[in-house]
């Protein structure tokens, strides 16, 4: 599905910003989710960003596609809510998995898949943010690199470097819980 065009949006026409919520906020709460770790948070960081986007729709310069635009916010709203003193301040419980099943699962796997599943979404949950974006927008959201570039801001060279550097970071992690990496 097509997003809406930027004109109608500029123009704050109701139904065309409500065709792109509905158009991108799956993904969008997808990322969140994985990003925060809280599918609480995640929906509220989702309200947050579309606000954001109708606010700002007017700044919009058209340079990159839509979704790469709510992506870019989402990615920003998340760091600011993993920085807020809040946050921090929260005593923090792992949601259980079965909150993420339904976001992420994009097939239904057997068993010993999803056990592998699991352990692998735990690993990625253990990286430090910066890795762990770049591996969920990667991997889970299967963005290509450029895309991804845009979205943080930084050369395509770059996110490859980050993506490598992640790729060491879980490799290590799995090793340090003992799991055997492939």
């Amino acid at each position: 599905m097509l997003s809406p065009p930027v004109t109608l949006l500029a123009q704050t026409d109701t139904y065309a910003f409500e065709e792109l919520m509905n158009t991108h906020m799956p993904d969008v709460y997808r990322l969140c989710c994985w990003l925060v770790k809280d599918p609480v948070a995640a929906e509220d960081l989702t309200q947050e960003v579309f606000l954001q986007a109708y606010k700002h729709i007017g700044s919009f310069r058209g340079e990159s596609q839509l979704g790469t635009w709510l992506y870019r916010i989402a990615v920003n709203e998340s760091k600011r809510y993993l920085r807020s003193w809040s946050f921090r301040k929260l005593l923090y419980f792992s949601p259980s998995h079965n909150a993420f099943e339904s976001v992420t699962a994009r097939h239904v796997p057997d068993r010993e898949d999803e056990s592998i599943l699991v352990q692998l979404e735990q690993l990625v949950h253990a990286l430090p943010f910066r890795h762990k974006q770049i591996i969920v927008l990667y991997y889970y959201e299967d963005l290509p690199a450029e895309c991804i570039a845009e979205i943080l801001n930084m050369k395509v060279g770059a996110v490859y470097t980050r993506l490598h550097r992640a790729r060491e970071a879980l490799k290590k992690k799995a090793v340090e819980v003992g799991k055997e990496w492939i």
